[in-house]
C-alpha cells in the first residue's frame, strides 16, 4: 500500500490549517490515496481548538511578540507552533490500515510516531489509560498539560500533542513533536502570569536527546516509524494544482479571516476560484 508523503518547509499558520482541510477533502473524496504531511510554521503561531473561546489566548500579547494566531479545525486547547515539527495525517476509516474505531486510528497513529522516534533513538512511549477510561482525542485536557490516554510521552512527560477531527468517511490527525519550548512564550500566549504550570509536564527532544535531531534525520525516522508500522510505502509528493487552489482558498476565507478565528464560524463565500 502506498501513501502521499509531503515534507513542506514553513508556512503561516493560516496556510498550514488549509493544507491539512484541503488534502483531508481529497483523501475523502476518493481522489488521494493517504497522506502523510510534515511541515513548520513561521512565525510562531499560537492555535486554539476548534470551540475554545477567543478568550482563550492574550491576542494583544501574541500581536507584540510576532505571533500569529489561528483556529485549528480539530478539537483540543490552545498551542504554540515554534520549536516543532508538525505531522499530519489524512485517511480513510474503514480502508486498510484503519478500522471505523476512531480511537484505534488515533492509537495506531500515536504507535507509528513512537516507533519513528525510537528509531531516533528517543525514549518514547504512549500515555496509559487513567481511571475511567479513555479519553477522546478531541475531548483531551489542555494540550501539552498533561498527556491524555494514547499519547505520546517520554518519562510520564508530554513529547506530542495530538488531536483528530472526523470529515465524513475520513479523518484528519494533527500534531505537534517538540523539539524546543519557550514555556515562557507559550505561557504570555495564554494570559497566564508564569509557566509554572507549564515546564514540570512537558519534554523536548532536545531535553531527551541533548541536542535537537538534523531535521532530515528526524523526517526520515517518521517516515520509517509509520512504514514499519502499518506495512506501507511513502511516494513523494506535493499538492496538486486543485488542492493548492482550494488550500489557498480556505486560507483566505477561513483560516485567515476573524469569521472563523474570531467567531467561530465555518461559513464560506458561495463561489471560489476555479481551476485552470
Amino acid at each position: 500500500m502506498r501513501w502521499r508523503l509531503i515534507v513542506d518547509g514553513a508556512l503561516r499558520g493560516a496556510l498550514n490549517m488549509a493544507v491539512d482541510e484541503a488534502l483531508v477533502e481529497a483523501v475523502d473524496r476518493g481522489d488521494s490515496p493517504p497522506v502523510l504531511r510534515l511541515y513548520r510554521w513561521e512565525p510562531a503561531c499560537l492555535s486554539l481548538g476548534f470551540a475554545q473561546p477567543l478568550a482563550a489566548a492574550d491576542a494583544a500579547f501574541c500581536a507584540a511578540n510576532g505571533v500569529d494566531l489561528v483556529r485549528r479545525p480539530t478539537g483540543g486547547r490552545a498551542v504554540l507552533h515554534h520549536l516543532e515539527q508538525t505531522y499530519c495525517v489524512l485517511a480513510r476509516l474503514g480502508e486498510a490500515p484503519f478500522s471505523t474505531d476512531l480511537q484505534a486510528a488515533y492509537q495506531g497513529i500515536c504507535t507509528a510516531l513512537v516507533a519513528g522516534l525510537r528509531e531516533l533513538g528517543a525514549p518514547a512511549g504512549l500515555a496509559g489509560v487513567p481511571a475511567g477510561g479513555y479519553i477522546k482525542p478531541t475531548e483531551a485536557i489542555p494540550c501539552f498539560v498533561g498527556p491524555a490516554s494514547g499519547e505520546v510521552v517520554a518519562g510520564g512527560r508530554k513529547l506530542i500533542g495530538s488531536a483528530m477531527r472526523r470529515h465524513n468517511r475520513s479523518i484528519l490527525q494533527h500534531g505537534s513533536l517538540l523539539e524546543g519550548w519557550d514555556s515562557r512564550l507559550q505561557a504570555g500566549c495564554l494570559g497566564l502570569l508564569d509557566d509554572s504550570s507549564l515546564r514540570p509536564v512537558v519534554t523536548t527532544l532536545g531535553e531527551l536527546m541533548g541536542v535537537t535531531p538534523d531535521p532530515a534525520r528526524l523526517v526520515a525516522a517518521l517516515v520509517g516509524g509509520f512504514e514499519t508500522t502499518f506495512g506501507i510505502a511513502f511516494e513523494a509528493s506535493s499538492l496538486t494544482a486543485a488542492e493548492r487552489a482550494r488550500a489557498a482558498f480556505l486560507a483566505a476565507e477561513r483560516y485567515g479571516h476573524e469569521r472563523w478565528t474570531v467567531h467561530r464560524n465555518r461559513s464560506l463565500p458561495s463561489t471560489e476560484p476555479s481551476v485552470g
